[in-house]
């Protein structure tokens, strides 16, 4: 496994790594191994059945995703980063009000990519068409009423803890017909060594809360998306 991981790196970075930092690899990639592991043993393996995926379809990517979604709705981003997506969100579903949810409170995701925000969207604020919630997902959904949102989309942390708490909130914030519909169904991130949870708390929820999952994308640039509703 150690040759693999070199193999995979710059040739400029193979002779250094070679010469000082085998053992460091191997000893990093041990304690990612017993992690990933610990994280695999501890996860739910809830199976779909045939009533969970009759109504599935397989779209291309998520752009085409939302050409597909509820227009002039009211919507909720979980997880807005410098809103790209925010923006195709407005111009290919125009909705009466879509609400931006992040804490920008870390490194990656900070302060200057929230003023970006304000910045980017600052016509649609002021219209009243666009409201930005700053903090945690989970903190903030809870804060409205239920029944309220026509569709709500995820994107935060991708853990399986964090998955599941919202999408047991989300469902009780959408409406009847809602849909939720989240990002990263997928393993997770290799070259970081980061275990995703998404796919299992999707599956778990809707086996144990009577959902559907109605739309799956396969593009490979990014991570793909589910989309699901109650029975």
């Amino acid at each position: 496994m150690y040759k693999f991981l070199v193999k995979m790196l710059p040739k400029k970075f193979k002779n250094s790594i070679l010469k000082n930092y085998k053992e460091e690899i191997l000893r990093n990639y041990d304690k990612y191994l017993l992690n990933v592991k610990a994280l695999e043993f501890d996860l739910p393996r809830l199976e779909l059945t045939e009533r969970h995926i009759r109504n599935i379809k397989i779209i291309e990517d998520r752009n085409l995703l939302l050409e597909l979604l509820p227009k002039n709705g009211v919507i909720a981003e979980l997880g807005v980063d410098n809103g790209d997506f925010s923006f195709l969100i407005l111009s290919k579903t125009t909705p009466k009000k879509l609400h931006l949810i992040d804490a920008w409170d870390s490194e990656r995701y900070n302060n200057s990519k929230k003023d970006f925000v304000f910045n980017r969207f600052e016509k649609e604020i002021s219209e009243g068409v666009v409201e930005v919630n700053i903090g945690y997902s989970i903190e903030v959904l809870k804060t409205f009423e239920n029944n309220y949102f026509d569709w709500i989309y995820i994107d935060t942390d991708h853990t399986y803890i964090t998955t599941k708490k919202e999408l047991a909130i989300a469902s009780e914030k959408v409406k009847r017909k809602g849909i939720i519909i989240g990002h990263d169904y997928y393993m997770g991130n290799w070259v970081a060594g980061y275990k995703y949870g998404v796919i299992e708390a999707v599956h778990e929820f809707c086996v144990l809360n009577n959902w559907e999952l109605i739309y799956l994308t396969i593009e490979q640039s990014i991570p793909p998306s589910f989309a699901i509703r109650k029975l």
